[in-house]
């Protein structure tokens, strides 16, 4: 179940959101776990079992670490134990078949693959769990003692699939006392209904023009219709991803919670290192705190410095799919940092705003390309169609700026603080037409997205398998 759905907008939520609020506050957190496994169930039932133990032995070391506090070897112990489990489990699932298949190639072993299907946002759950088990260890955060209410956490549907990244310390005051109220409801309302129209009406429909070059020739490409697809797919996956932040971020304020901020218009950017300060913004502070910073951040020197910029890096590349185009796009992001800190963002400083703005872009563009495709061979392709200037247009890349031009134009101007300033300035009117035109734009917003819903469009959604 996707929160882009007509089961989950019109059966799921109004049903958990009626039982929520009508129960006493004590079983609040009951039903949020119950709506969870529900919702996980809905697409990967026979996982539920893994999720559960893996949260028992959170919750059990956890509170073996709080129990042997002033015992560092066997704080350790456990520590240890947790974050070894944790991180077998997602190798597991999520590279082991991306092991065999370089064996393989390597040695012409043969090994069968194991086919086996990634279970529902077990990056984001992986990484949730290590930061409660870290901060418990670090004595950064408290040790929870209700398994009930470390339950409630460690399964909270609303980031389950997509995140944001939430951590323990951001909710573990509100998991015994939220703070429901009437404009805390009408703020989420008005954040789930925004995400849900960048998923569905902008994500989606854009996603239509990447999907069709993406599974065409790409060796026709033409240079304008290359950079025009590359933009169309970073709209997309910018507003697919966003989108999905935004609607978990809404639902968590609904339910009386907090989660962090995930994106705050990346594209607006005028470096790569400004760039990655606004993307994904709980995945870059948790590599930050849990990886970078114990490494010895920047504080050993600027050849230390580099070697854990390339380490977080390739883990964040990794983190992102197992398949070697995602550590080559870390890499790739990783090298540009480097640079920008030991000289670039110097230069940027005395090009002025546009220049950076368009550097920044260009970069971010040739990233995506990197990204996108699994295949090495077609990013190279692709990358040469998008500096090939003797191919320069054709009537097909015509047509399809025909066809999608307005909708890119229409996610250019979104992914800027345009639409976002308009929608403030009518949320602090006081004047009824302010008022009666605020609540005309979200309820079309929540048509168009039914509409579209309804007539069963693309709807793909790409942080899935993340």
């Amino acid at each position: 179940m996707v929160f882009s759905s007509i089961v989950f907008l019109y059966i799921f939520l109004p049903i958990m959101l009626i039982i929520y609020f009508i129960v006493p506050n004590k079983l609040k957190n009951a039903v949020m776990i119950i709506a969870s496994l529900i919702f996980f169930a809905w697409g990967e039932i026979r996982y539920i079992f893994i999720m559960l133990v893996l949260a028992i032995m959170d919750y059990i070391c956890g509170k073996k670490i709080d129990k042997y506090k002033e015992d560092l070897n066997k704080k350790k112990v456990f520590l240890f134990i947790d974050i070894s489990i944790n991180i077998l489990i997602l190798f597991f699932f999520k590279y082991a078949d991306f092991i065999i298949t370089n064996i393989n190639n390597v040695t012409n072993l043969g090994i069968p693959l194991l086919n086996i299907p990634l279970p529902i946002g077990v990056s984001f759950n992986t990484f949730q769990s290590l930061s409660y088990i870290i901060d418990v260890y670090r004595g950064t955060v408290k040790c929870e003692k209700s398994f009930y209410n470390y339950l409630a956490y460690t399964t909270l549907f609303p980031q389950i699939i997509a995140g944001p990244i939430v951590r323990y310390e951001t909710v573990d005051d509100e998991l015994e006392n939220k703070n429901i109220s009437i404009d805390n409801f009408t703020v989420g309302i008005k954040r789930f209904i925004i995400g849900l129209g960048k998923k569905v009406l902008i994500a989606n429909n854009i996603g239509v023009l990447w999907n069709i070059i993406e599974n065409g020739e790409i060796g026709n490409l033409t240079f304008v219709l290359s950079w025009f697809g590359i933009i169309a797919f970073a709209l997309q996956i910018y507003f697919d991803f966003s989108g999905y932040s935004d609607m978990a971020i809404g639902l968590a304020k609904i339910f009386g919670m907090n989660f962090d901020e995930n994106f705050n218009f990346p594209y607006i950017s005028k470096s790569i290192t400004e760039f990655w300060r606004r993307w994904h913004i709980t995945l870059s502070s948790w590599f930050r705190d849990y990886i970078y910073i114990p490494l010895g951040g920047n504080r050993k020197g600027l050849a230390k410095q580099i070697r854990n910029i390339m380490i977080v890096w390739f883990l964040t590349g990794a983190w992102h799919g197992a398949s070697w185009n995602f550590i080559l796009w870390g890499i790739y992001f990783g090298i540009i940092l480097i640079l920008e800190k030991m000289f670039i963002l110097k230069i940027l400083d005395k090009t002025g705003k546009v220049i950076s703005h368009i550097y920044a872009i260009i970069l971010i563009l040739i990233g995506w390309v990197i990204f996108a495709f699994e295949d090495l061979g077609k990013i190279c392709i692709y990358l040469k169609a998008m500096f090939n200037f003797n191919n320069f247009i054709n009537t097909e890349t015509l047509y399809y700026l025909r066809n999608y031009g307005i909708i890119t134009i229409i996610g250019i101007i979104c992914s800027t603080l345009i639409v976002k300033n308009v929608l403030e300035k009518l949320n602090k009117s006081e004047k009824k037409i302010g008022i009666v035109l605020e609540i005309v734009i979200y309820m079309s917003i929540l048509f168009l997205c039914t509409a579209d819903l309804v007539s069963d469009s693309f709807n793909p959604f790409l942080y899935f398998r993340f």
